[in-house]
């Protein structure tokens, strides 16, 4: 695939020359090297303030489905219970994939153009009673962001559940209080704010949680169990990907030199501008209510009159790259990414101004 000169997909996003720079050097064992542990606890500091908790964070290698498995895998048995809270895609394969090795599952399921209800919520839970409860902060197919986290979390704390929330498009690019929210297991992954390839996932996982995770035991590939005494035990449960890992420090760093508020604020801008500008060239949003919308990717309905196929390939010739969909949004709905390094109002101006010019030829 070709590079294209406006990158706006939903993900794995453009990644800044600072970022790439990590790559060019070469480092030592991760397994042995002293300067590796003290790389990845300045990684989890960082984390730990980004995501505002004070909860144990994890850093594994690989793309961040392996940390959505090893969430479920690493907390529940077959036969056991978990809800998954729904409004899209990724809040249903929460479900899917529980059920693939036993567990029961149910969704507490909501249009995909809408966002969960919390008392909905509540119903199901103390009726169904489940181990974990899951959810989704920003579904990108749908270009969504669920606001009732903290309300979310409150239940699963009345019904004794875990809860779990997959907020990897979102961590860093939206307001999110781990802590206040009461989120027992957060995952994030590296290839969206963070601006990096998908080569990393970060996990926060709270005392509560821990105590299911060492009564269940799972000893697979992303069990978490063997990562709970990194760095201090200065041993890992396989070699770590050092030059990964200093593309994170480099990347937490220069949010935090932007400053973590002020990172939030240009994404608010560039989604804004987004939105503006799809909507004077006559596009609807996916979201019935703007209100959902995700700060860090937009869903637009393909308009009248074209294919996605046609939209797409007609961009492409421009040189520019939004993010076609998934399942029964395929060829309904596309997004622009506006995250991360990408999240940036001249490149947004940009991409959009192309696509009005294309419509109106």
């Amino acid at each position: 695939m070709e590079s294209y000169k406006i990158g706006l997909v939903p993900g794995p996003v453009s990644v800044p020359e600072e970022i790439r720079r990590a790559w060019l050097n070469d480092y030592g064992s991760s397994d042995l090297e002293a300067e590796f542990f003290s790389l990845y606890h300045q990684n989890q500091t960082l984390i730990q303030e980004l995501l505002h908790t004070h909860n144990r964070i994890i850093i594994t290698s690989g793309e961040a489905m392996s940390i959505l498995w090893g969430s479920l895998k690493c907390t529940l048995r077959a036969g056991e219970k978990i809800l998954a809270v729904s409004s899209g895609m990724f809040g249903e394969g929460f479900a899917e994939m529980a059920r693939s090795f036993g567990a029961v599952a149910e969704v507490c399921g909501f249009p995909y153009d809408e966002v969960p209800d919390p008392e909905r919520v509540r119903e199901h839970a103390r009726a169904f009673r489940p181990k974990v409860l899951t959810a989704v902060h920003c579904e990108t197919p749908s270009g969504t962001l669920t606001p009732c986290l903290a309300e979310l979390g409150r239940v699963a704390r009345e019904v004794g559940a875990l809860f779990v929330v997959d907020f990897v498009a979102s961590a860093g690019g939206a307001a999110l209080d781990v802590d206040g929210c009461g989120i027992d297991i957060g995952l994030l992954g590296s290839q969206k704010v963070l601006s990096m390839t998908p080569s990393l996932s970060i996990s926060s996982i709270s005392p509560r949680a821990w105590g299911v995770i060492e009564d269940v035991n799972y000893s697979g590939y992303e069990s978490y169990i063997g990562w709970r005494e990194v760095p201090e035990a200065h041993y890992m449960p396989y070699t770590h990907d050092w030059h990964s890992m200093k593309a994170l420090n480099i990347s937490l760093n220069a949010i935090f030199s932007e400053g973590a508020a002020n990172v939030l604020a240009r994404h608010e801008r560039a989604a804004k501008l987004c939105r503006d500008m799809g909507r004077s060239m006559g596009l609807t949003l996916y979201p019935k209510d703007e209100a959902w919308c995700s700060p860090t990717v937009t869903a637009f309905c393909v308009p009248d009159g074209w294919s996605w196929g046609e939209l797409d390939g007609a961009l492409r010739a421009e040189g520019v790259a939004f993010g076609g969909n998934y399942g029964e949004l395929a060829g309904r709905v596309f997004r622009v990414g506006h995250m991360g390094s990408q999240a940036d109002c001249e490149l947004v101006e940009h991409g959009m101004s192309i696509l009005a010019k294309i419509l109106r030829g």
